[in-house]
């Protein structure tokens, strides 16, 4: 980045790369799956070594999970849901009528 690029200029370039916005669309959807999984974490007062276990998970995974280091498999949501005794639901919803 040269001093005259600013970081709105360096991040339009950057999202403008091929496949830019489906990696941060992935990196999105781990974030809010994460937080999700922690406040029901905490609601349940449980620490995350409490989720690990429940989940037959370790707790650095479960770290990782919680901050959307990672993007989760199905399985691995369907474990920690488990755990949570939550349901996992799946929808897909068009952005727009079909023409």
């Amino acid at each position: 980045m040269s001093e005259q690029e600013s970081w709105r200029e360096l991040r339009d370039r950057r999202m403008a790369e091929p496949g830019a916005v489906e990696a941060y669309e992935a990196a999105r959807l781990a974030y809010e799956l994460g937080k999700t999984i922690r406040a029901m974490r905490e609601t349940r007062g449980w620490s995350q070594s409490d989720l690990a276990r429940a989940a037959g998970m370790t707790q650095s995974a479960v770290a990782r999970f919680e901050a959307g280091g990672t993007v989760p498999t199905l399985p691995v949501i369907e474990r920690l849901a488990s755990a949570l005794d939550a349901d996992v639901e799946v929808r897909l919803t068009p952005r727009a009528p079909a023409a």
